[in-house]
């Protein structure tokens, strides 16, 4: 089993400070030799998988189809929900989930062929709906603009959401598909404090460059909103009005939120971090965050654990709603349509559309 890093041993850059216990022990990857967990670098591991569209069935999200081009996530945020889906790759959810990043390299060539398969029909699809799409790995990989590429192509339906401004870089294909209403994009602001955002999201770009990031996309005519996500009692909750007024004024139409849930062992990254960030803050947060997911840390009903429930998820839904109103935004991003969808061909051409 993989050395865990000791607390207050924090590996450079990176958000957690431990390899956690996984739950699947029978599966288990180990650090090469020499390799200290202070001096962790990035790794990369291909996905052979055979398919690349996913689907689910949680009323809490609001799509059902999703594409992932990775596993694991460099930015590093110690709340991310997703690290426990690492586990079962027999990785760890801490330093593993952002240093050792599982790619699927042919994600355009597999999702050309299933849009192709005549049986399919089109669906809204989130890009991504588990890690970042636009984390740091996809400036040189480019996964990510390879299958908006195909999606572009295709005119399929596609909902984006990401902390990186990196997604300017994909604009010529989102107005593409924008031309057919068939895109959106959430940018994802938790602060607009720098020095607490290189703290929650070490990889990530900063709250100034994701404003710009809306500013771009809403002047290339991409419906474009704000997610302000996690939000963590203590921490950003009282900047919810300020990140609404700032998205707005950049160009976002619309808004969203969720509150933080610690599943698993999410719960011992995050309390790590906060005793090396906020000590004396750390139990009030957590008690906090146990009062809104039902004296858990991460509540088991579906409608009731990303909003939360008590009073300060009471509070945060008000606070929120008062400030959608006043910047004059939307709580509903604009549909995304399928009308236009056109099936390719392998071997590159389109099909005819009437």
């Amino acid at each position: 089993m993989d050395t865990p890093p000791l607390p207050g041993v924090r590996p450079h850059g990176r958000g957690a400070a431990v390899n956690t216990e996984q739950r699947f022990s029978e599966l288990q990857v180990q650090y090469d030799p020499g390799e200290e967990p202070p001096k962790v670098a990035t790794k990369i591991f291909r996905d052979h998988s055979s398919s690349i569209i996913s689907r689910h069935s949680s009323p809490d999200l609001p799509f059902a189809a999703g594409l992932n081009p990775y596993r694991g996530c460099e930015h590093g945020c110690a709340y991310c929900y997703a690290r426990p889906t690492h586990e079962w790759l027999g990785f760890s959810a801490g330093v593993d989930f952002e240093s050792r990043i599982v790619i699927k390299e042919n994600a355009p060539d597999l999702l050309r062929t299933e849009l192709a398969n005549e049986k399919y029909l089109p669906e809204s699809l989130s890009l991504s709906g588990v890690t970042d799409p636009y984390q740091p790995l996809e400036k040189r990989l480019q996964i990510t603009r390879g299958c908006l590429a195909v999606l572009a192509e295709c005119r399929h339906p596609v909902v984006l959401i990401t902390k990186n401004h990196l997604i300017t870089r994909d604009i010529d294909h989102l107005a593409e598909l924008a031309r057919f209403q068939a895109t959106a994009a959430y940018i994802s602001i938790t602060t607009l404090d720098a020095d607490l955002a290189r703290k929650m999201e070490p990889r990530a770009s900063s709250p100034k460059m994701r404003l710009e990031a809306i500013r771009k996309l809403h002047d290339a005519g991409i419906s474009v909103g704000v997610s302000i996500a996690p939000i963590i009692p203590g921490l950003n909750d009282s900047e919810i009005p300020a990140i609404m007024q700032a998205a707005k004024e950049a160009g976002a139409q619309f808004a969203g939120y969720t509150v933080v849930r610690l599943p698993f062992s999410v719960k011992e990254v995050f309390a790590l971090w906060l005793e090396e960030h906020f000590p004396g803050m750390k139990d009030k947060v957590l008690g906090r965050i146990e009062e809104t997911q039902g004296h858990t840390l991460s509540h088991g009903d579906f409608g009731k654990r990303l909003k939360g429930v008590g009073v300060w998820a009471d509070q945060v839904a008000q606070m929120f709603k008062v400030s959608l109103k006043r910047a004059g935004m939307l709580h509903r991003r604009p549909e995304v349509s399928s009308t236009h969808f056109r099936r390719p061909r392998l071997g590159g051409q389109m099909e005819l559309q009437l």
